[in-house]
């Protein structure tokens, strides 16, 4: 794939994290480039939040150094330029007072700032955000209602209500239906291959990677980046990451 900018959106070198002494991630570099559409995969505890919670200046690094868009995280001020869908997004309280429309709006706060005048411009790119997520038909109904793949993509078009260049989601398929997940897959290979949103698809299910992923990171404290995923899916591999009979996972096959 060619890369459209020599400078990365995100440029990590050297990253530690450590809380109490204990190793969360030890010596974590790489880049993530305008266009990419990228995994991260590894198991639950082995660093990947902690990694986004760093990248998106939630979490101060130990030590290493974080660019965002080339500059140094401390000095960067464009947040709206990154949507993000944090982990369990989508369970939203069934008595949320709340309508999908209401929630792709917040996405609008970003933005333009809490107080200013809500614009045309703005009610634009609200549609727009329903509108690629095929949730226009449901902007009326109240978020609590939906099903599991409905706030899904509710809360991916209010993080691209804000026109974002990069789209981060953590573990978007909890409680999820497989249907649904398969729609959703279709829909984000869209916005990367249409709109050029460059897309980090965080996830612990080896059998969730979507086959249009250009390059994958593993991620166990250590990371491993792999420009072809198909080659990282050996049971070697993901056992080695997992710690586990990881070809069980991978075939979703039972027997020993």
């Amino acid at each position: 794939m060619q890369l459209k900018f020599k400078v990365p959106i995100f440029d990590v070198k050297n990253l530690n994290f450590s809380v109490r002494g204990v190793d969360i991630l030890s010596n974590i570099s790489l880049e993530i480039f305008n266009g990419e559409y990228i995994a991260i995969i590894g198991p639950n505890g082995g660093g990947k939040t902690t990694l986004i919670r760093i990248l998106l200046g939630l979490e101060k690094a130990t030590s290493g150094s974080v660019k965002i868009f080339g500059k140094k995280i401390k000095n960067f001020k464009e947040w709206y330029k990154i949507g993000y869908v944090p982990q369990r997004a989508s369970l939203v309280d069934a008595n949320f007072p709340a309508t999908v429309e209401d929630i792709v709006k917040m996405g609008r706060v970003a933005k333009r700032g809490m107080f200013s005048t809500f614009s045309l411009e703005d009610a634009k790119m609200v549609e727009d955000a329903m509108l690629k997520m095929d949730i226009v038909h449901l902007k009326n109904k109240m978020v609590g209602t939906l099903s599991g793949g409905q706030r899904q993509r509710a809360m991916i078009a209010r993080a691209l209500a804000s026109s974002p260049e990069i789209l981060i989601l953590d573990e978007p398929n909890t409680g999820v239906d497989i249907v649904s997940q398969q729609r959703f897959y279709k829909l984000l290979s869209k916005l990367n291959k249409e709109d050029n949103i460059t897309i980090v698809f965080i996830t612990h299910d080896i059998g969730v990677i979507a086959d249009d992923i250009g390059r994958l990171f593993t991620i166990n404290e250590n990371a491993t980046i792999c420009n072809n995923p198909k080659e990282a899916m050996s049971c070697e591999d993901m056992t080695q990451l997992y710690g586990i009979d990881a070809h069980l996972i991978h075939n979703h096959k039972h027997e020993h």
